[in-house]
């Protein structure tokens, strides 16, 4: 054979197994449980023609579950993945198990890649006289029409031998089955009686609610589009500022949500009429190896338009450099003084979320005696970062970095004077060869007699490169000037939360959940409830990070990460 004809042969036979190794390649991309990390095949829940504009909520898995299943079990390590196959199996014993059906056998054979569950009203009857009846449904969709029916016929057999007492409706052309109460409504009060209802529409989905009404309503939406939900122009202009593709998606209405979690609700305020800054909010929920990512649009109240803005910074802010690699809690960006308007007008309706901003802050107000919306927002314009900091054996302490700017040296000039107006000694100390400036309390000794006094700082501040850095207490400042090298900005799980973020972005609001859990606790009673409720969730929250990627005049854009682990 020439050396010509032999090198042919071989360059094709190499080809062939090229081009045989890539087709496999994406054969084994396609068929494994990773590619989840691209999302899903669709971009927005099709169940959403079922659901009314006004609806309270909305949340959709647009996968199949055992693709999410696979998924767990794949990003798992060898050792862990014992542990995850028997808290997926108690998950499903705790939905399906203990109601006498099995996912593998009732429900995978034809269940679809999207599962929706909406609050369609807070009030179906809308008579605030008998209290509220909030109505529930759920869209399943439908790849096998057949087997889906056979699974409602069975099912219904089943409640009928179990002394059920079934009705059959025929409305607009779709079979309403539902099981009939004692009554229509509750004789004494005119009370609609909670059942269970079910229609198969289509050959599409598989509908169930806790009243007939919703299912009449959710078909009424499909026959006059403009009832649902899929045809309001906010809700596709918040699904444009989203991904193309994600695993799931959640559609909140703010002051209907508010209405049917009622006023005693820390987020039942949003029902008021009092004017709000946001009406709905739509997030998209997408995979990320280490967890979950949201990406998040808000849509602004009516005659409420935003102030149009890009995001300020491509990479963490270099303030963050001296805020220290252990800090639980931190945030970050540029002009403070806008970002403090946006949050204190953004939250003051969200009992909760303003609580957890309010209570860190006012602890720090305590602690030095100034207000911080007066004393230090309006002259921070430039890069900064607050960090919490917990040292063994000690209370927490606050470390704040600012920028410096024209107006820096009157905003410490006010805070010096602010400090010596309450008792306290401005005066200069060294750490590290550096100047540092404290705020003193003193007081006479009490363990020695004569004239010894006793120091305690409240706090300190020093300049250092281009930043202005106050702390509360010498020790948090000495540790910062000692290890120059070692900050959060560097830290490889602070790099882990934001990573999955877009870089342009406004600055980051993180929380290490294991490091802050106790403490928040202990200042919002309702956390041990929702932590008990979502048990296999928050024992798997590893941490928070939360940033915004701008707005224009009608959508605020950004996301939140949350990072879970594996074990």
């Amino acid at each position: 054979m020439k050396a010509r004809s032999f090198y042919l042969a071989l360059g094709s036979v190499a080809l062939t197994l090229l081009l045989l190794a890539i087709a496999g390649f994406y054969w084994l991309v396609g068929q494994s449980p990773l590619r989840l990390l691209q999302g899903g095949r669709v971009a927005s829940p099709e169940a959403a023609m079922f659901v009314p504009k006004q609806a309270p909520a909305m949340v959709s898995l647009l996968v199949k579950p055992e693709q999410l299943r696979a998924f767990r079990l794949a990003v798992s390590s060898l050792g862990d993945r014992r542990k995850a196959r028997e808290e997926l199996e108690a998950l499903e014993r705790t939905l399906l198990t203990s109601r006498g059906l099995s996912y593998d056998a009732d429900i995978k054979p034809w269940l679809g890649s999207e599962i929706t569950l909406a609050v369609t009203s807070p009030d179906i009857d809308r008579t605030p006289a008998n209290g509220q009846q909030p109505g529930y449904l759920l869209a399943l969709e439908t790849e096998n029409p057949q087997q889906a029916k056979e699974f409602v016929q069975l099912f219904w057999q089943k409640r009928a031998i179990a002394g059920s007492n079934l009705v059959f409706e025929q409305y607009s052309g779709v079979k309403v089955i539902y099981e009939q109460g004692p009554g229509a409504t509750l004789a004494d009060t005119g009370t609609p009686t909670p059942t269970l209802a079910s229609a198969v529409v289509g050959d599409r989905f598989l509908l169930f609610a806790n009243y007939p009404k919703v299912l009449r309503d959710a078909i009424n939406n499909v026959q006059a589009p403009d009832l649902s939900l899929k045809s309001s122009q906010k809700y596709q202009d918040a699904l444009a500022a989203l991904p193309e593709r994600q695993i799931g998606l959640t559609f909140v209405n703010l002051p209907q949500l508010g209405a049917w979690l009622g006023s005693q609700s820390p987020l039942g305020r949003l029902s008021s009429d009092k004017n709000r800054q946001f009406e709905s909010l739509v997030a998209g929920i997408e995979l990320a190896r280490q967890g979950l990512l949201a990406e998040t649009a808000l849509l602004a109240a009516p005659g409420q338009p935003l102030t149009a803005h890009k995001p300020a910074l491509t990479e963490p802010v270099g303030a963050l450099q001296f805020i220290p690699p252990a800090s639980p809690f931190s945030a970050s960006g540029t002009d403070l003084s806008q970002l403090w308007g946006q949050l204190t007008e953004g939250l003051q309706d969200y009992g909760v979320l303003s609580a957890l901003l309010g209570q860190p802050i006012a602890a720090l107000e305590d602690r030095w005696g100034v207000t911080f919306e007066e004393d230090l927002v309006p002259w921070v314009n430039r890069e900064f970062a607050l960090g919490l900091v917990s040292p063994p054996g000690r209370d927490p302490e606050w470390v704040f970095v600012a920028e410096k700017s024209p107006e820096t040296a009157a905003g410490i000039e006010k805070l010096n004077a602010i400090a010596q107006r309450r008792g306290l000694t401005v005066g200069p100390i060294t750490l590290e060869d550096r100047r540092v400036y404290t705020w003193t309390q003193l007081s006479p000794s009490s363990k020695r007699r004569g004239a010894e006094l006793q120091a305690d700082v409240q706090g300190a501040h020093t300049m250092l490169d281009k930043y202005e850095i106050f702390t509360t207490s010498v020790e948090a400042m000495d540790e910062i000037l000692k290890h120059p090298q070692k900050s959060l900005r560097t830290d490889q799980s602070f790099q882990e939360a934001i990573t999955p973020l877009a870089p342009h972005n406004d600055g980051y609001l993180y929380l290490d959940w294991e490091s802050v859990r106790k403490p928040l606790e202990q200042r919002i009673p309702a956390l041990k409830l929702a932590e008990l409720a979502g048990k296999p969730f928050f024992d798997h929250l590893r941490s928070l990070t939360i940033t915004s990627y701008g707005s224009d005049t009608k959508v605020q854009r950004g996301a939140v990460f949350v990072q879970l682990k594996n074990t």
